[in-house]
């Protein structure tokens, strides 16, 4: 987690002549005016000065404090953060128009490197990714060509082998992170997978084919992402969606829209977020089965409250409950099975928590980590952190810290760059305590585990 200085929030503060102090009372003064408890102080602001990660609602908070100081629109991007400074351009989405098409695209895909030195950021252009959505809401299948003539005919017993290896992958990357297995699959994918689609097999056979190339390259997506490649995640994200209008599964596509939300959200692309979700919504209804559209719904609901729509947000995660409390009236595909009532709560807990409600936040948090099976390693991490982040925001310093020594200790979980901000974040919020000797016992446990983490991968 080397940092360097954010020299275009520092430029911009130095533009705004606004000081550390300033900035922090700004943007506590605001934010009580929207009914939030922020807590910023000039020690955050200095952390952040200096690179240190920044939650997406905060940021778009300071964006906006900045924004009417100057008279002009200020972006988080223009403030450095998520390192959006380093885009050059919008990211073209590039949905394929034809089967050989996505073919080619994904297999240029599996010959990159999740982890070779590349921005993390993305930029995507909305009317990019809108004429993107439409396609595939408006578009008629390919349907499967049957029984062309190959020199390799397909069965079935190709496509189990295809869904047990997608099912080894994921328990990988529950366990480990996204970069662990990221290169052999792609391997997989690339030389064992690919080919098959251009092969000979029945109707039947060629629909489940793809459908589990799909879930081979929706897995290449999520690797990528956890490693925080998101360019390399987002072209995989769209061709995956393409895969899905081959044979039109419109429950396994609206499920990427709602990756591709996830993505965006996390990046603080609130409003994109937003529509994709919806967008997933939309295009499974009468198609997808209630834990489907519980997942859809809780990604529309991480949207809204990131982007501070408590009102709306509210009605998006009632409508994830009661679509979960139907999830055992209908046979659901193995994809899904990880969609579980530890899952939801999991996905529910970031949004009280995003919403700042406080005990409810908590609350939550607790149950989603209780819930949560022990061999989703990550998830834990992932949820252990948000209960930390809820107990600090609950002014439970103590538990919080305990909270996220707990979640560090876990230490497969830090080979995700994504559970890698959830502590930098937790890092920030807590400098204000840093003499604080918990606080400063914490940070040497973050070093250490980290430094570990470096031992290992050499």
């Amino acid at each position: 987690m080397s940092r360097e200085p954010n020299a275009q929030l520092i430029a911009v503060m130095d533009e705004a002549k606004v000081s550390n102090k300033g900035l922090a009372k700004r943007m506590t003064d605001e934010a009580a005016q929207r009914g939030m408890d922020l807590g910023t102080t000039h020690v955050a602001v200095k952390r952040w000065r200096e690179g240190s990660g920044i939650r997406p609602q905060t940021a778009a908070l300071m964006a906006d404090v900045l924004s009417a100081k100057l008279g002009r629109r200020i972006t988080p991007g223009n403030l450095g953060f998520f390192d959006r400074s380093k885009s050059t351009a919008p990211e073209p989405v590039g949905y394929p128009s034809t089967v050989p098409d996505v073919l080619s695209i994904l297999d240029g895909l599996s010959r990159e490197h999740a982890d070779a030195p590349v921005s993390d950021q993305l930029a995507v252009a909305d009317a990019d990714l809108d004429s993107t959505v439409l396609t595939w809401m408006i578009a008629r299948p390919d349907g499967i060509q049957a029984d062309r003539p190959a020199h390799q005919r397909v069965g079935m017993r190709d496509v189990r082998a295809i869904r047990e290896a997608a099912g080894l992958f994921m328990q990988l990357d529950f366990k480990y992170g996204g970069g662990h297995g990221h290169k052999a699959l792609r391997h997989y994918f690339r030389e064992d997978v690919l080919p098959l689609l251009n092969a000979s097999y029945s109707e039947k056979v060629g629909t489940s084919l793809f459908g589990a190339a799909a879930e081979i390259s929706q897995l290449l997506a999520w690797t990528a992402y956890d490693v925080g490649n998101h360019r390399l995640a987002h072209r995989y994200l769209t061709s995956t969606l393409r895969l899905s209008q081959v044979i039109d599964d419109r429950m396994f596509g609206a499920r990427i829209l709602g990756n591709l939300s996830h993505q965006a959200n996390y990046l603080g692309y609130h409003n994109q977020a937003i529509q994709l979700a919806r967008a997933a919504v939309e295009g499974a209804k009468g198609r997808a089965t209630p834990r489907a559209l519980s997942n859809y719904s809780a990604m529309e609901a991480r949207a809204l409250s990131n982007a501070g729509d408590g009102i709306a947000a509210a009605r998006a995660m009632k409508e994830a409950e009661r679509h979960f409390e139907r999830a055992d009236t209908a046979e659901d595909p193995t994809w899904l099975a990880y969609f579980d009532e530890a899952e939801l709560m999991g996905e529910l807990c970031h949004c009280f928590r995003d919403l700042k409600m406080r005990r409810e936040a908590v609350g939550q948090a607790q149950r989603a980590v209780d819930s949560t099976d022990p061999k989703y390693a990550r998830t834990l991490g992932f949820c252990r952190m948000v209960l930390a982040q809820s107990q600090l925001l609950n002014r439970e310093l103590e538990a919080a810290v305990t909270t996220a020594s707990l979640a560090v200790d876990g230490g497969d979980s830090l080979q995700s760059t994504r559970f890698q901000r959830y502590v930098s974040d937790f890092q920030a919020e807590v400098s204000i305590h840093a003499t604080n000797p918990t606080v400063a016992a914490f940070n040497d446990q973050v070093r250490d585990a980290l430094a570990r983490l470096d031992e290992d991968d050499e």
